[in-house]
């Protein structure tokens, strides 16, 4: 444990040696580590645990931990931000240190226990080192995932949920939630091309791309299909109008050719890139794997031959490809097709226990989602009994981008 000051909030650094495997003690153990902010006076506040979106990320490393949504969570509590194991400083996993596993086999095998079941049994057993009684839960996004499964197989050791663009479709098949997703794709791609006239020069870049070989600074060729990716930030309000200024003046003439020019890829590349978090891709679709019977199977590449003709861009989509395009993820492409067909997995949800509704819960639902779909979350915001504020003042990144309104705002209602 490492203890320290910084920006007037005691910071105390955790890490505990947990069960890679819970039911097979003999597999060993892996670091996992929380970073727990104390604000003056506040050592006898409950305590808040952060579950960040993902999968794959790790908890924010914020310079101030006054501003923000976490300075608002100060006023009430102890912090805790949880790297999800796979992530951060809680035995990060990524091109390098999956190479240890001789197989693919072997890497699939391994990446089963880093899933929201294994997150929710390494945060109790936090819970139990810091002597907590049951505490606060925050889950952004796929954190909220996370403590639908919290709420579904540990309730014992929650007072409390707070949940942001992260109420799953629980009970619904992967193929409708990624249907839904598209659709609110087209959506959110329609109301950027109605701000912004990029429509043709969307085209232009697609077109050229079809025709010329164009080369990102980490090496490989850029296709079309690829570039179309550029769309997942339209899902957010930090990343909606990026887009429009990372398009602009893409092309220069060289010796009367036309090619796209070194600073727009260099940009792109930066964007399209998962070596900074393969697990997301890797994992992407396994967090729908609610029980056995239920192989993902590339949804998102089946689904998205419904809606070819109007997808200009994509949006949180993971496809077969990128495996085979993005040097991050090549070495890992058989690893993602052994993960794409298991259909064993363990569940996630308990919808009996959640309909208990012993757990008081509290959600940002967001009325325009483009990653979360807005009538399933609904759905199981009313299975819960929770109380939901349902906006269109935010998109997906509302927790962040609000600057510690969001979160004042479910702390309010969670009260009433």
């Amino acid at each position: 444990m490492t203890r320290y000051r910084a920006h007037g909030v005691t910071v105390v650094e955790h890490t505990l040696e947990l069960p890679l495997d819970r039911a097979q003690a003999r597999r060993g153990t892996i670091p996992v580590f929380a970073r727990e902010l104390i604000a003056d006076g506040g050592e006898g506040r409950p305590y808040l645990v952060y579950l960040q979106g993902g999968p794959g990320s790790p908890s924010p490393r914020q310079g101030n931990p006054n501003d923000g949504w976490i300075g608002r969570a100060l006023k009430d509590f102890r912090v805790l931000l949880l790297d999800q194991r796979g992530t951060g400083r809680s035995n990060p996993l990524d091109q390098l240190t999956l190479s240890a596993f001789d197989t693919d086999a072997q890497r699939a095998e391994y990446l089963t226990h880093f899933r929201a079941d294994s997150i929710v049994a390494d945060a109790e057993d936090f819970r139990a080192e810091l002597g907590s009684a049951p505490w606060y839960v925050l889950g952004q996004s796929y954190g909220g995932f996370c403590a639908t499964t919290y709420l579904s197989f540990a309730p014992d050791g929650l007072a409390g949920v707070y949940i942001t663009g992260g109420l799953p479709g629980v009970g619904r098949s992967l193929d409708d939630v990624y249907r839904a997703t598209y659709r609110q794709t087209i959506a959110r791609t329609r109301t950027y091309l109605e701000r912004y006239p990029d429509a043709e020069l969307i085209e232009q870049i697609a077109r050229h791309l079809e025709g010329a070989e164009e080369f990102l600074p980490t090496g490989e060729r850029l296709s079309e299909r690829r570039f179309r990716t550029l769309g997942m930030g339209l899902g957010t309000q930090t990343a909606f109008d990026a887009l429009h200024f990372l398009l602009e003046d893409p092309f220069v003439t060289v010796r009367g050719t036309r090619r796209l020019s070194m600073p727009f890829l260099t940009r792109v590349g930066d964007q399209l890139s998962f070596a900074a978090r393969p697990l997301y891709a890797l994992m992407h679709e396994t967090i729908y794997g609610d029980g056995p019977g239920t192989a993902t199977a590339w949804a998102a590449a089946r689904i998205r031959e419904e809606f070819a003709d109007e997808l200009v861009l994509t949006g949180e989509h993971i496809y077969p490809w990128q495996f085979e395009e993005d040097p991050a993820l090549i070495p890992l492409q058989g690893t993602a097709e052994i993960l794409a067909a298991k259909d064993d997995w363990s569940p996630l949800y308990d919808e009996a226990a959640l309909a208990k509704g012993d757990v008081p819960v509290t959600a940002a639902v967001y009325a325009e989602d483009m990653f979360v779909p807005t009538e399933y979350s609904l759905a199981l915001a009313d299975l819960l009994g929770a109380r939901v504020w349902l906006t269109n003042e935010y998109q997906h990144d509302g927790l962040r981008a609000s600057g510690g309104k969001v979160l004042d705002r479910l702390i309010s209602l969670a009260r009433q």
